[in-house]
């Protein structure tokens, strides 16, 4: 009995073990890939030259990624969901008396804080896709994708009940809009009209395109304060919704 305890207890170190090892080689592999297309594009994730760079044969990443649209499913989804959670604790760490400018603030400073210390990933979601790759069916994070939508829309929500005046001519409808965004966005919040839709989607192109072009590397030639200017264009936002800091 006890020689078989003691095996067993063997077995379960060893399956720990093998368990670890798989995991932090999984972790490296990513790592490697995200790498690779940071220095050479998204065309340079390929599961050959990361087994070259790790050191590794072919035969043998192929028993982690089938594929590498398998491997580029995984990055994404990790990358979004990442993005997903750094937002969602920002918007969860407002107090309740917080107004809608100062969680609309803290949304923006962590989407561009989780975008600048995640060139690559950011790159991988929102810059040029991979070529031949695609994706699973439902997308390839679908749950992290969710999340990301519904914190756009909430930041318009949030905004609604004083941008709401300043609104009052648009035309927007819901045909304009894709039904995979609806099916997001008004099962949270179903008393968002479509101008309000619109303008989760306004918001989004104000703090996607300053991010956009300080993790490309556009701005360093044009401002040594490109924080300043962030601020600056989240105020003039804030202004345009009929919010002040603390409105």
């Amino acid at each position: 009995m006890e020689s078989v305890t003691r095996a067993a207890k063997t077995t379960g170190r060893t399956g720990g073990r093998r368990e670890r090892l798989r995991a932090e080689t999984t972790a490296e592999i990513k790592k490697v890939a995200l790498d690779l297309m940071a220095s050479g594009g998204p065309d340079a994730i390929t599961l050959r030259a990361i087994a070259r760079e790790m050191g590794m044969t072919a035969n043998a990443i192929y028993g982690y990624f089938a594929t590498r649209d398998d491997l580029v499913t995984a990055l994404i989804n990790d990358v979004y969901t990442a993005l997903a959670d750094a937002v969602d604790a920002a918007w969860g760490a407002c107090a309740p008396v917080d107004g809608p400018a100062e969680r609309i603030r803290a949304w923006a400073h962590a989407f561009r804080d989780w975008a600048l210390a995640n060139p690559e990933g950011f790159r991988l979601v929102y810059g040029d896709p991979v070529p031949g790759y695609r994706a699973p069916e439902g997308g390839a994070a679908p749950e992290a994708a969710r999340r990301v939508c519904t914190g756009l829309a909430g930041l318009a929500d949030a905004a609604w009940p004083q941008a709401e005046p300043l609104y009052a001519d648009s035309d927007f409808d819901w045909p304009d809009f894709d039904p995979g965004l609806l099916d997001k966005v008004r099962p949270a919040f179903p008393g968002l009209p479509p101008a309000a839709v619109a303008l989760a989607l306004r918001i989004w192109g104000h703090l996607h395109g300053l991010v956009s072009l300080e993790v490309y590397g556009h701005l360093r030639t044009q401002t040594v304060s490109p924080d300043k200017l962030f601020r600056a264009e989240l105020a003039g936002l804030l202004r345009s919704l009929g919010l002040t800091q603390n409105g």
